[in-house]
């Protein structure tokens, strides 16, 4: 087994209450603005952009380090367009057949069917995957821990980092999934977890109008 190796934390930053506070503010109204959005224009995005919100994913905390995610970024339209035709095959099931009917009702609000064109429009497609196995750099095979935890905080930070560009995305889960690992060739043992859509909105991109839940209901302090 290998030995741990430690150094000194020399990248914390303390900052002062007051700014503390200003930041915590700041950061809040910044990502309040951010929206699902279902309508996208098609204008390129520089890919050293997303590649540098990739990195900022890259840094999430995550079981042992292994670090058990792969992010397939799609940009070439034949793929797009089988991705969109498949996935919309697997929603007309899911709409007409197999979502439950309370399913249907909580998703009636915000509009969405089994049609899915931003999965064309958007320049961007970034499939999110969970591995199950990490390969060491002794070249041992080992089992991952903590897959779901770790790939839904790195998606997590991978949406607030595209938000802060100024891109808009779409969180996307096709039920079920198992067709992106055929068409973008990545192996069984990587489950997919998300298929983010990833571009400019258009210029008429409308969104439902919602709420949050306020800090009284989300959350506790004892």
């Amino acid at each position: 087994m290998q030995k741990a190796v430690f150094k000194p934390l020399d990248t914390y930053i303390e900052y002062p209450l007051g700014e503390m506070k200003e930041r915590a503010v700041n950061f809040r109204k910044q990502m309040q603005r951010r929206r699902t959005v279902r309508h996208f224009s098609d204008r390129p995005v520089p890919r050293e952009i997303i590649e540098e919100c990739l990195l900022t994913a890259g840094t999430a905390p995550n079981g042992a380090n292994l670090q058990p995610w792969q992010f397939v970024v799609v940009s070439d339209p034949n793929v797009k367009r089988t991705i969109r035709t498949t996935a919309e095959e697997e929603e007309k099931e899911f709409y007409h057949r197999r979502a439950p009917q309370e399913w249907l009702e909580a998703l009636a609000p915000l509009g969405t069917d089994e049609h899915k064109p931003f999965l064309e429009t958007a320049p961007y497609l970034i499939a999110i995957f969970g591995k199950n196995h990490s390969e060491l750099p002794d070249g041992r095979n080992v089992k991952n821990y903590y897959v779901n935890e770790s790939v839904g905080i790195a998606t997590g930070m991978l949406i607030t980092a595209i938000h802060n560009v100024g891109l808009a995305s779409l969180t996307h889960t096709p039920s079920p999934m198992g067709f992106l690992n055929e068409i973008l060739n990545v192996p069984p043992d990587s489950k997919p977890f998300l298929l983010l859509v990833v571009g400019y909105p258009a210029e008429n991109a409308e969104v439902p109008v919602i709420e949050k839940k306020s800090l009284d209901e989300i959350a506790k302090f004892i």
